[in-house]
């Protein structure tokens, strides 16, 4: 089988031809039909976290696929199955947050595409408890951004607490900000999207964005300012500045929702404006099998778009350079057999 391996944090990619693996107990083999690219494995591929991937390893945490085998004592998936394999490729289901339904912060997580192989390949092996399953009516080159890129805006919504008629910016309009601009209107708010490129302000716009902001040519703060400010800011850009525009759109009560995550990044707020004005700031990860099956289901109900563009394995390399340079209206995806 193909796949793309990272072998050294300061080189490209390398395309591999692996054997398939064999499903262990608890496992099931997953042929691929799709893996998106998300920026967190260009995190991965690259070093620039803390805690580091060991290699040589398999990125991609956005596989979806078609069940092939099963191992041993697997009862809850089933050859030909449809699946899905997110960032939460397994978690220890016994600690106080695997119990309380908090499974992503749990210690003893593995996650697919950083310490365990990914979906960068034809083939890869998943904790079939975690393979998720993609309902019919949903594709698989749409089920693949959803993975990752829908159920962490999703999650981000939801933490947030948004109330009807609340007004929520959202930083950064592309793989994950088309996503968070539409899960937002679906609860009622009154949406401000914010980013540095018309084309993504347009797709913006297109998804239902009541306001636009191009922060390239005009202050966010004081745009934002003048709609009525924001009752929450979800921060999916990576720019150090973004993060203190989004603090500074923020109303009285306001929640500062943080997403991503800058190779190297340090928060500084002033404790005055927090206090006074009583600001939140949350850290959202990912989300859980539920949110998971949440944001299919939505999906599957026709309440969601995803904006995909498909891509070659072979491509790898190409294609990271792409998200980097901001050349993709949203979502990159591999399909496997595109070539």
């Amino acid at each position: 089988m193909r796949a793309a391996v990272v072998t050294a944090f300061d080189r490209p990619v390398d395309l591999e031809d692996r054997p398939i693996p064999e499903p262990g107990p608890g496992q099931v083999l997953v042929r691929l039909e799709t893996c998106g690219l998300c920026h967190t494995d260009i995190h991965a591929m690259r070093g620039d976290w803390p805690v580091k991937p060991g290699l040589p390893f398999v990125p991609g945490h956005e596989g979806v696929g078609i069940v092939e085998k099963v191992g041993e004592g697997v009862t809850s998936r089933s050859v030909g199955e449809r699946v899905a394999m997110p960032w939460l490729g397994h978690a220890c289901g016994e600690c106080r947050y695997c119990v309380s339904g908090r499974e992503n912060l749990c210690e003893a997580q593995q996650n697919t595409g950083y310490s365990i192989d990914g979906g960068y390949a034809e083939y890869a092996i998943a904790d079939a408890k975690f393979a998720s399953p993609v309902p019919e009516g949903v594709s698989a080159l749409d089920a693949a951004p959803l993975t990752c890129a829908g159920v962490t805006t999703y999650a981000a919504v939801k933490n947030a607490r948004v109330v009807p008629g609340e007004r929520v910016a959202v930083f950064g309009v592309g793989g994950l900000g088309h996503l968070a601009v539409q899960y937002a209107r679906l609860v009622g708010a009154e949406v401000i999207a914010v980013d540095i490129t018309e084309e993504k302000l347009d797709l913006a716009r297109e998804l239902g964005a009541d306001h636009t902001v191009d922060a390239s040519k005009v202050d966010p703060v004081a745009a934002i300012a003048e709609v009525g400010g924001a009752d929450v800011a979800i921060v999916l850009a990576v720019a150090p500045q973004v993060f203190d525009q989004a603090f500074s759109s923020l109303n009285r009560g306001g929640r500062m929702v943080l997403v991503s995550l800058p190779a190297e990044g340090t928060l500084t707020v002033p404790i005055f404006d927090t206090v006074l004005k009583g600001i939140s700031i949350i850290g959202s990860i990912v989300g859980t099998r539920q949110d998971l099956a949440e944001v299919f289901a939505l999906h599957a109900l026709g309440r969601t778009r995803v904006v995909a563009v498909p891509r070659d394995l072979g491509d790898v390399n190409t294609a990271v350079d792409e998200v980097l340079h901001g050349d993709v209206p949203a979502r990159l995806v591999f399909e496997y057999g595109a070539s």
